[in-house]
């Protein structure tokens, strides 16, 4: 029996919508408009690419969007003390620092800087430490991973007490999603480079979450009978057909593990399109905590 086609890209359109409805009557009985703040240093081609869709994002939402690009010569002291400006910005209500920074810059001491409570992309050390802590509720969490939850919490799949094996262990998605999986009381094992038989261990997953950027690494012969699958892997492979040359695929060999699986996200529109959803989401969650907090 063919699975369950989790469609990401619509779910990620409904959220897009609510923000943007939100966003207006935040604006028009507050006067307020979400504000997010990105930080972009140096010259990645594909950094510059995500900055310009969340820009995007925030123009057709309704949200206000404050772009900052720094060569990729400045240093850690300048980059800090922008961050630290937008933290006390009141127009500001969210702060993005894209990653990587230039090998120069500390990611930890940039991402500490950036104010708990404008903490979007969920990356502040203290943010992931109360992510893995019981009993506490960080301000934000990552957003791919955030949209991870979403998705399977949209497709129906029982978490709590659900065996989950996650592919990777990134601090961008392995980690996190491990830590908000663990948090609605799955049992979680984590996979990655050092595992010794991983395709024993993802036979076990009644959720399985791939984000370890390997072509097709996961077949149908890895994948429990009905297990909801979730592919954050996006690689390109060569394609004739395509004007490009190129296409996207997944870290799941989606044709065959379709047949086994009982729901599964595809690649391209899967769970790349929550990313941003979740991001704006984030950024009108924080412009309203304010608008409770303040007398404007």
């Amino acid at each position: 029996m063919t699975a369950q086609i989790i469609d990401g890209a619509k779910i990620a359109a409904d959220i897009r919508n609510r923000v943007k409805q939100e966003a207006a009557d935040l604006k028009a009985q507050r006067g307020i408009v979400p504000g997010l703040a990105t930080v972009l240093v140096g010259d990645n081609p594909a950094s510059h690419a995500y900055v310009r869709s969340k820009r995007k994002a925030c123009a057709e939402l309704g949200l206000a969007s404050f772009g900052h690009e720094l060569a990729k010569e400045t240093t850690q002291a300048e980059v800090i003390a922008l961050v630290r400006l937008l933290s006390g910005d009141p127009q500001v209500h969210g702060i993005l620092v894209q990653l990587p920074l230039p090998a120069h810059i500390s990611e930890e001491a940039v991402l500490s800087e950036v104010a708990l409570e404008k903490d979007v992309d969920g990356f502040n050390p203290i943010n992931i430490g109360k992510l893995g802590m019981k009993n506490r509720m960080p301000s934000f969490a990552p957003c791919t991973p955030s949209g991870v939850i979403e998705l399977l919490d949209r497709c129906g799949a029982k978490i709590e007490g659900a065996h989950a094996v996650v592919l990777g262990r990134s601090n961008i998605v392995g980690l996190p999603v491990s830590l908000l999986l663990l948090g609605r009381n799955a049992t979680v094992t984590v996979c990655h480079s050092r595992t010794q038989d991983i395709a024993a261990v993802t036979r076990q997953a009644d959720i399985l979450v791939a984000a370890i950027g390997k072509t097709r690494f996961v077949t149908a012969g890895m994948v429990k009978p009905g297990a909801v699958v979730i592919d954050v892997g996006i690689n390109e492979v060569p394609d004739a057909t395509k004007r490009s040359g190129k296409r996207l695929v997944g870290d799941v060999d989606f044709d065959g593990v379709k047949e086994v699986a009982g729901a599964i996200t595809p690649v391209p529109g899967g769970v790349g399109p929550m990313t941003i959803a979740m991001l704006m989401q984030n950024t009108l969650t924080a412009a309203k905590s304010r608008a409770v907090g303040s007398k404007e």
